[in-house]
């Protein structure tokens, strides 16, 4: 039987879904699909990567609780999607929940998402917590919002999934999102960092895991397309121009354009580093190379007759 709760926690309020049970699913979740050969080629590359994600990383174990952020947006759309087929099939057994935040943006549609999920029979909680004001309060003149925004949508979030006992917290960083992070680090962080597709929060409370992080943003916007999510845009980061990252975005897009390969290549540096051609003297001992180093302990007089033909072919030139 459905049940809908609703209380305050902390100034906010929290409604929750809890589907009809299904004995043999866990629940019913049965959306209609596409019938087309161009989806189904698509769902199953998707499919692949995001498995081989999970079993790269080991991102999901039997049992697990897997809290799935839902912004309303095409990622974290085909993230629940993707996971909730895998719980159809997948050998062993875990849950999947789907959390929104609702962060009281101007004329955020609130009936969209619930609706989503209802329809498809997905429980789900949504945070509702007025972190736009703060947001808005805290940003100085003409900056952006993302680092005050992200900092208390993970706070909020990461909070909540300890109260539901989820054991990993999934969110819908792709591929595209990763090399962007990357370069917005190298370029403006001065380091050498990107999203890890598997991660120890900072309080080490939450396991943090992105299963489509070898799926490349284009699949996805395709995906989306085809499974006609009902897209909510993201009107608070949307309406700053010069966003850093939208230029790194842009960057690579034209990259993948132009150069095909570029993109692939990038993201097999990332799985692919080699801390010994840095210079990072935290990541690899560079004063350890001269104990380290082999002598060619060769007597006195052979390299003297060495190098007394080294000088005679000199003076013959």
């Amino acid at each position: 039987m459905v049940a809908l709760i609703f209380f305050d926690v902390w100034n906010r309020t929290v409604s929750a879904f809890i589907p009809v049970e299904d004995s043999r699913l866990g629940f019913t979740f049965k959306p209609e699909l596409p019938t087309s050969s161009v989806y189904y080629r698509l769902l199953k590359k998707i499919r692949r990567q995001v498995g081989h994600a999970i079993r790269d990383f080991n991102m999901i174990e039997d049992g697990d609780k897997v809290m799935v952020c839902i912004s309303g947006g095409k990622d974290s759309y085909t993230l629940l999607d993707i996971l909730l087929q895998f719980k159809r099939i997948a050998p062993i057994h875990f849950d999947v929940v789907a959390v929104n935040l609702d962060q009281k943006q101007p004329n955020f549609p609130e009936d969209v998402l619930p609706k989503y999920l209802e329809e498809n029979n997905i429980p789900y909680y949504i945070l509702e917590k007025d972190t736009y004001s703060i947001t808005k309060r805290l940003t100085p003149e003409g900056k952006t919002y993302c680092a005050v925004c992200s900092r208390l949508r993970r706070g909020s979030l990461y909070g909540f999934a300890q109260e539901i006992g989820a054991t990993k917290v999934a969110l819908g960083h792709h591929r595209d999102d990763i090399m962007a992070t990357f370069f917005l680090n190298l370029f403006h962080g001065g380091s050498l960092k990107a999203m890890p597709p598997k991660l120890l929060s900072s309080d080490k409370k939450n396991i943090l895991i992105r299963p489509l992080a070898y799926v490349e943003e284009k699949d996805i916007i395709k995906y989306a397309q085809l499974r006609q999510f009902p897209i909510i845009p993201c009107n608070l980061c949307g309406s700053q121009e010069n966003l850093q990252r939208a230029m790194i975005n842009d960057m690579l897009r034209e990259w993948d354009k132009q150069y095909p390969k570029r993109l692939h290549s990038i993201f097999g540096a990332l799985q692919n580093v080699s801390p010994s051609q840095l210079a990072d003297r935290e990541l690899f001992d560079f004063e350890k190379l001269d104990s380290e180093r082999i002598l060619d302990m060769k007597s006195a007089e052979e390299n003297k007759n060495r190098l007394d033909v080294v000088n005679l072919s000199f003076a013959a030139d």
